[in-house]
């Protein structure tokens, strides 16, 4: 049975992949070029030094050949050695998966878990540490998509450090949206990618690297090499008089080169403020409207997505139908454990602007109403309003 073909969205709220921003499109669309021409050896140099300067880092990044998925297991695989004990933080679906990725190459994986509308409590690390000092590596997401729920990561790695074990960070849907970074955060394996807060597309990884990790990968007897998943073999492939371990993407990599333009050109800070601002203005509405977020605290809400609990009697299979449908707005489910019990709408990118919060606030209380669970959608769109308007 093949599926009918829909029109396309008017808009996209989703966590990703996010509608890319014209000047990637255009980027994207340039000629390709032979990857060993003059002309993108430049380019491919040039790309790794602006992520370098917008990840702060002191190292230069990794850019591998594969959406931020590679880029997590590539890591697992890496810094993970046979003998060592893992510390697994799971406050949401993604952290919960990256256990079975972790169990591949640990000799053991403790997890620590809480429930999947909270986060994790740095004293909850120290005990952990304290109960077992022979953790070696600690695996944590920064922004939990599917729970829009963020972790306290510099707390986390301050920890971590103090105890000499390394933390690999999944900051896919954080990195460009807020105030995180591998240095300050202590993280020795940093994964995120452009297809999240950059607005760009989904087909790399980027991956800041501690120089201690880069000593541990390559101790390790285990770590991948002549490998799709080898993090060592693209060390210094970003030097445009060295060679790649395969083709890169070219037409990826030109747009990235377009997205972190647009992130540096117009600041780091402006950029994570109007994240900020869209989520907040939002959380607002949807709060006003008589619904309730899926975080547990505001204070640990995301600003780069939303979810928003879906009412006893209510399917969210219909309420994103009708979204979709009625409206032309398509936004995101929830995911395993979340499945059914929740809705996600992203500020991210392109969407990461106030007016996006209105549309996504219009649509979400449409849609409840067409589908018969009466929102006051005037008061919750009023006080998106107020939130933005504040900040101007």
């Amino acid at each position: 049975m093949v599926a009918e073909a829909a029109d396309d969205p008017v808009f996209t709220l989703s966590c990703g992949p996010v509608e890319i921003y014209p000047a990637v499109a255009r980027a994207l669309a340039k000629p390709v070029h032979y990857h060993y021409d003059p002309a993108f050896l430049a380019v491919y140099q040039g790309v790794h030094e602006k992520a370098q300067k917008a990840l702060r880092t002191r190292t230069m990044p990794v850019i591998l050949q594969g959406e931020p998925v590679l880029g997590l297991e590539a890591a697992a695989a890496s810094l993970i050695a046979p003998g060592d004990v893992v510390l697994n933080l799971a406050s949401g679906v993604y952290g919960k998966l990256f256990a079975f990725w972790a169990a591949r190459y640990a000799r053991e994986v403790i997890e620590l878990d809480v429930p999947f509308n909270e986060a994790i409590r740095p004293e909850q690390v120290e005990a952990a540490f304290r109960a077992r000092p022979d953790i070696r590596v600690v695996s944590v997401v920064h922004h939990d998509t599917p729970s829009a729920t963020v972790n306290p990561l510099k707390e986390i790695g301050a920890i971590v450090a103090a105890h000499g074990a390394y933390m690999l960070v999944d900051a896919v849907s954080s990195f460009g949206g807020m105030d995180v970074d591998p240095d300050a955060t202590r993280s020795d394996l940093f994964i995120t990618g452009p297809n999240k807060c950059l607005g760009g597309s989904p087909g790399l990884t980027i991956l800041a690297v501690s120089e201690r990790a880069w000593d541990k990968m390559k101790a390790n007897p285990a770590a991948p090499r002549a490998s799709f998943l080898s993090i060592l073999d693209w060390e210094n492939a970003w030097r445009a008089d060295q060679g790649y371990p395969f083709t890169p993407s070219v037409a990826e990599i030109n747009g990235l080169d377009a997205a972190l333009d647009l992130y540096l050109a117009e600041g780091p800070e402006k950029v994570w403020a109007r994240h900020d601002l869209t989520a907040r203005a939002f959380r607002a509405g949807v709060k006003a409207m008589g619904l309730h977020l899926w975080a547990a605290s505001e204070a640990i809400a995301s600003p780069t997505a939303t979810a928003v609990r879906v009412p006893e009697g209510v399917s969210d299979a219909a309420l994103r139908s009708a979204i979709r449908q009625r409206y032309g707005v398509m936004i995101s489910s929830g995911m395993r454990e979340t499945a059914g019990k929740l809705v996600r709408l992203g500020h991210m990118g392109v969407t990461a602007k106030p007016l996006y919060a209105v549309v996504g606030l219009t649509a979400l209380g449409g849609a409840f109403r067409a589908i018969g669970h009466e929102v006051d959608l005037g008061v919750g769109t009023e006080a998106a309003m107020a939130v933005i308007d504040a900040a101007l």
